[in-house]
């Protein structure tokens, strides 16, 4: 049997892994399955999607093939000796990211990559300066007018700032944050000119639409021109949501929030009027402002909404001023004569492909080696539903979605509670004398966990690490107790698949510490920890699943949580579900004798729609019939009753199911994560040709490896 696979190599994007060091990766330690790229892009224009790698853009939550983003990218602006200069890693483009094409002005050196770090013990990326669960780091800059190690010339970039960018991305798996990646840029003065009146921004095509019921870019436009937009002043981040495309299927938004930058002269915010000069020691009237601005993608006719064309546009009409501070931005001709029939706010309310803007600025005297910090979040968020059409966009709506910009808030704020930019007396946690942002009060550590898989059941079992958790706030071992979740039946292939549907099966915590149940650990508790070949976790705990169904989805998971802090108003903090997730497949464990325990196929018979199955784009390739009772290793043969062979493949114990593309749709983007007993293989009816089978009678033959015997089946196909 062979996966089906298009990979048109023509669109993999070679170019860009010509003469240049272009790296990418995507964010997984959050729910948002972010691209991030080492030359200041995000987003991969849903190139994953047309290359045959599958990989997202901006998908929330992961694997509910809800994309959010086309390409986004950061704009550094100024006066340089009078004259305005604007340098963009990114830009309106519709192919995307592309080498050596006007607007992708930044460029790593030959031999640079995106690297990675983690917080997480036990991650193969940890280091001790790492600040999230995953951090993306890369260097870069806009000095060089050829690609590097090519002669290819940059279109239109002959006029380079000399900036320097250390971006880093950060992202966590806590339940309270796994709704945004945080990107926080240090800027480089590398140039021998002072860069006057900087302004900073990030740009972003945001295009929010569920490509598991409407193939990315299917129908050119129109798939792209189904967004509503818009901007929120006191949280500084514009968002986008599906106004009319997979409306049901896509209940969720996109934010991108400005949260703070930090120059030679102190901290820079839009809420902050009256700020601190640490080079002067006092106080000053700052004017930094944000500003919002949008425009049709690609468009260049709009009045209002056209696309910037040049330095002097992006600018003067694009970084330094904005739509948000306009007059016309919540007026229209019938309270203003001088607005439009439609106010901005109405205007970008209605669907649309636009580019939009978040710009930051001035700031003043940007000298050769000066340093400027900035930081945005990327912030996910489910709609809420208060009984309007989403086309309301009302203030409710995007209630959660909100309050998860708050979250993003609250981590790069750190240890600067009251938000002045200032390390006041009792804020220095750490103690070593300066404000450490990107803090977040901690849950305790996901527990080392084991699933296994039978007929009928589903044990699981897990270590105690988490009870060794030092909560970073409050420094002490505050482990409280374990939460065992399983999804419901079928959440897999439900008509909308956008978020997993959890169910809290089962909770043990300490006893007698008057918080929670005080059911203690003694019903999990096994009477000899346990030790599997290949691992080294002592496992001290077992669950075990009844009555579970063959051959479904079911998603498991173990969490820790804390007993939380009263003193702070802190409520007690959980593990993240989805940082431990698995997902099991129950069924048959291998079988030592195939006289005794014949082997044999279901659903026998077969009707094409399988209440398992699901609905995908690729609906032939997304069926599956299962094997069962198989021998620990076999050859599995498909036959017509005629005696031509349909297909065959093998079986053995490591069988994860990325043989079909069932799997790679609706079960765990990490095959590690799939749990199968050993005994069942899944055949997705397709032939070895990766044709379609006609309806009838086929027969099966099972060969077991080690004895040589032969078992011989047949199953009905009813469509």
């Amino acid at each position: 049997m062979k996966k089906v696979l298009f990979t048109l190599l023509g669109l993999i994007c070679v170019s860009a892994s010509q003469g240049q060091s272009f790296d990418e990766n995507t964010t997984t330690s959050s729910q948002v399955r972010l691209n991030v790229t080492n030359v200041g892009t995000f987003g991969n224009a849903f190139r994953g999607y047309k290359d045959g790698s599958g990989d997202p853009s901006c998908e929330y939550p992961a694997g509910s093939g809800v994309e959010h983003l086309f390409e986004s990218g950061f704009w550094v602006g100024g006066l340089v000796n009078g004259q305005r200069f604007v340098s963009t890693s990114a830009l309106d483009k519709s192919t995307g990211y592309s080498t050596g094409s006007a607007g992708f002005e930044f460029t790593a050196e030959e031999g640079a990559s995106l690297n990675q770090r983690s917080t997480l013990f036990d991650s193969p990326y940890y280091k001790s300066n790492a600040v999230s669960h995953q951090d993306y780091v890369a260097d870069f800059s806009d000095s060089n007018i050829l690609v590097p190690g090519t002669q290819i010339q940059i279109t239109n970039h002959t006029n380079p700032l000399n900036v320097g960018v250390h971006m880093e991305t950060y992202n966590w798996n806590y339940t309270f944050s796994d709704f945004f990646v945080i990107v926080n840029f240090q800027i480089t003065n590398n140039g021998a000119n002072t860069i006057d009146s900087a302004y900073f921004a990030l740009w972003s095509n945001t295009v929010v639409r569920n490509i598991n019921v409407t193939s990315a870019g299917s129908g050119g436009s129109s798939f792209y021109n189904k967004g509503g937009n818009g901007y929120s002043d006191s949280l500084h981040m514009a968002y986008c949501y599906d106004h009319s495309g997979d409306v049901g299927f896509t209940d969720s938004y996109i934010g991108q929030k400005f949260l703070g930058a930090e120059d030679k002269y102190g901290f820079h915010h839009p809420d902050i009027d009256n700020a601190y000069n640490q080079l002067t020691g006092s106080y000053y009237t700052d004017y930094f402002q944000d500003h919002y601005n949008a425009w049709q993608f690609n468009s260049s006719t709009d009045p209002i909404f056209f696309q910037p064309t040049s330095d002097q546009q992006r600018y003067d009409l694009k970084m330094t001023s904005g739509m948000n501070v306009d007059e016309c931005w919540d007026q229209n001709s019938s309270t203003n004569a001088n607005c439009p029939s439609e106010s901005y706010q109405e205007q970008l309310n209605e669907a649309g492909n636009r580019s939009d803007l978040v710009s930051v600025g001035p700031f003043k005297d940007f000298g050769p080696g000066d340093v400027i910090n900035i930081s945005y979040a990327f912030v996910l968020g489910d709609r809420v539903n208060d009984g309007n059409d989403v086309t309301a966009n009302t203030l409710a709506q995007k209630g959660t979605f909100y309050a998860n910009a708050d979250w993003a808030q609250t981590a790069y704020n750190g240890e600067d509670a009251n938000f002045n930019g200032i390390l006041d007396a009792g804020e220095d946690a750490d103690g070593n004398g300066e404000i450490t942002r990107y803090i977040l009060p901690s849950p305790p550590n996901r527990p080392y966990t084991r699933v296994e898989a039978e007929e009928g059941k589903i044990t699981i079992y897990w270590a105690k690490n988490s009870e060794e958790s030092i909560d970073p706030i409050t420094q002490t071992k505050d482990f409280e107790g374990y939460r065992i979740y399983l999804s419901k039946l079928g959440f897999d292939v439900a008509e909308s698949t956008v978020d997993l549907d959890y169910v809290n099966i089962a909770q043990f915590d300490l006893p007698d510490n008057d918080v929670s149940y005080e059911t203690g650990f003694e019903a999990i508790t096994m009477d000899e920890p346990l030790f599997f070949s290949g691992d080294t976790n002592e496992y001290i705990y077992k669950y075990t699943i009844d009555n579970v169904l063959s051959g479904w989805q079911y998603a498991v998971a173990v969490t820790a949580f804390d007993r939380g802090n009263p003193e702070s108003n802190l409520e007690s903090l959980e593990s993240a579900p989805a940082s431990n997730d698995y997902r099991v497949f129950a069924g048959t464990k291998p079988n030592t004798d195939m006289q005794k325990h014949e082997p044999y196929v279901y659903p026998n018979p077969y009707y094409a729609g399988a209440a398992w199955e699901g609905t995908s784009n690729f609906q032939e390739e997304s069926r599956k019939v299962i094997f069962a009772n198989l021998p620990e290793r076999c050859v599995i043969r498909i036959f017509t009753v005629a005696g031509d062979l349909i297909d065959e493949f093998d079986h053995d114990q490591a069988y994860d199911g990325t043989d079909i593309r069932w799997f790679d749709t609706f079960a765990d983007e990490d095959p590690e994560n799939n749990v199968f007993s050993g005994g069942e293989h899944a055949w997705d009816l397709l032939s070895k040709e990766n044709q379609i089978i006609a309806r009838g009678l086929y027969m099966f033959t099972i060969e077991d490896k080690e004895s040589g015997e032969l078992f011989k089946g047949k199953f009905l196909i009813i469509k």
